[in-house]
């Protein structure tokens, strides 16, 4: 599995932004693009759709899309079905049909596998969550097991510590005083 340090891989995947227009709004999405160029990404995995516990990260991540806006990070949502599929539950879920949040369809398990967060039983995606740097270069990784919902609130908490550059203590929040070594 890729960790703290190592580059996100290259990826070029179809996902599902918009499910109010009739006609499907798939866009192909790529790491290189300008969309996620110079900002933050916040990746997450979740094993499948049309499953109980995911639609209640998938809402929680898109409650907090706005904060991580505001810090220069975009949010991004994955799972290893299709985009035909992410479209059809996003429709079919009443919680869902108001998220904002692309979801990439990484079917072909490329960037899963070139992650290591493939699910050696079930070949699913963990519940993986990934914080990348402006430069491409991972900062934080979660891995829960595939019955466990990770807490958003504590990955924007994360990204607020990453993104001050200090060394930040146990509990550090928002606002709070960093660590200063002695001199």
């Amino acid at each position: 599995m890729l960790t703290v340090g190592d580059k996100l891989p290259a990826f070029s995947l179809k996902a599902v932004y918009d499910t109010s227009i009739p006609e499907p709004d798939f866009k192909t999405l790529a790491s290189s693009s300008d969309e996620l160029a110079g900002k933050w990404l916040v990746l997450f995995y979740w094993p499948k759709d049309f499953t109980f516990v995911c639609p209640t990260e998938i809402v929680a991540f898109d409650d907090l899309a706005d904060g991580f806006k505001d810090r220069d990070a975009v949010v991004l949502g994955a799972s290893t079905d299709t985009d035909f599929v992410h479209r059809a539950w996003r429709e079919s879920h009443e919680d869902l049909q108001k998220v904002t949040i692309p979801w990439l369809a990484d079917n072909k398990k490329e960037l899963a596998s070139a992650l290591g967060i493939l699910d050696k039983e079930e070949g699913v995606a963990l519940r993986a969550t990934f914080l990348v740097d402006p430069d491409g270069i991972i900062r934080h990784v979660s891995v829960n097991d595939l019955s466990v919902g990770r807490n958003p609130k504590e990955v924007m908490r994360i990204l607020d510590a990453l993104q001050t550059d200090e060394l930040c203590p146990c509990n550090w929040q928002q606002g709070d005083e960093v660590l200063k070594p002695a001199a």
